[in-house]
């Protein structure tokens, strides 16, 4: 089910401990990215990919391709900042590109918790952490994330407490891991492939 909201997938970094572009590095097979898309893009209205430099090997993704607004590779709030600034909905959820076992039902959790309460933004949270480039905002906190990143700012969670703000609690912490190196990569293939087994086993059972 596709929902009236813009995602984002964070994919503007350096990525110089895994040695380029993050988003483009191959989990059995397929780019980071790619995982991620298959997680939200489906229950997107619209989805938008937040890359810098050289934003080229993006493209065949096709969706819109936005960068950075605020110039020195200002972080993840800069990536959230241009997808505001270009979103067609306004409510705008945000993901990184290399978080590849997103569950499915991210997207509607957070978009409910939005909707229930008078609040900015809903932020996933797991094992009583909050997971702070995970969220879903209203474009009305755009105004406030401006002024911040122009003085300055650079700390999504210490942006994220100046909102009305509701966290939601997910259990899977698997699913909201993040990979940032090769060996982290290896790692996620591997469980990949154990879970992918175990689903194959319990359909012959």
């Amino acid at each position: 089910m596709r929902h009236a909201i813009t995602t984002v997938i964070l994919a503007g970094g350096l990525g110089k401990r895994i040695g380029g572009a993050k988003g483009l590095q191959l989990l059995r097979g397929k780019p980071l990215l790619g995982w991620v898309l298959d997680s939200v893009g489906g229950q997107s209205g619209e989805v938008l990919i937040n890359a810098n430099g050289a934003p080229d090997g993006y493209t065949h993704f096709g969706h819109r391709i936005v960068a950075d607004r605020i110039p020195g590779w200002a972080g993840p709030l800069a990536g959230l900042h241009a997808a505001l600034h270009s979103a067609q909905y306004e409510l705008v959820a945000c993901v990184p590109c290399d978080t590849p076992f997103l569950p499915d039902d991210l997207l509607p959790r957070l978009l409910a918790a939005v909707g229930a309460d008078a609040v900015d933004a809903a932020v996933a949270v797991v094992g009583g952490k909050r997971q702070p480039t995970i969220g879903l905002y209203r474009k009305s906190v755009l105004s406030g994330l401006d002024a911040y990143l122009h003085s300055g700012g650079r700390k999504v969670a210490d942006w994220q407490d100046t909102l009305r703000l509701h966290e939601v609690v997910f259990d899977n912490a698997a699913a909201f891991a993040n990979i940032n190196s090769h060996d982290e990569l290896v790692q996620a293939g591997l469980a990949a492939r154990e879970a992918d087994a175990a689903r194959s086993a319990n359909r012959n059972l």
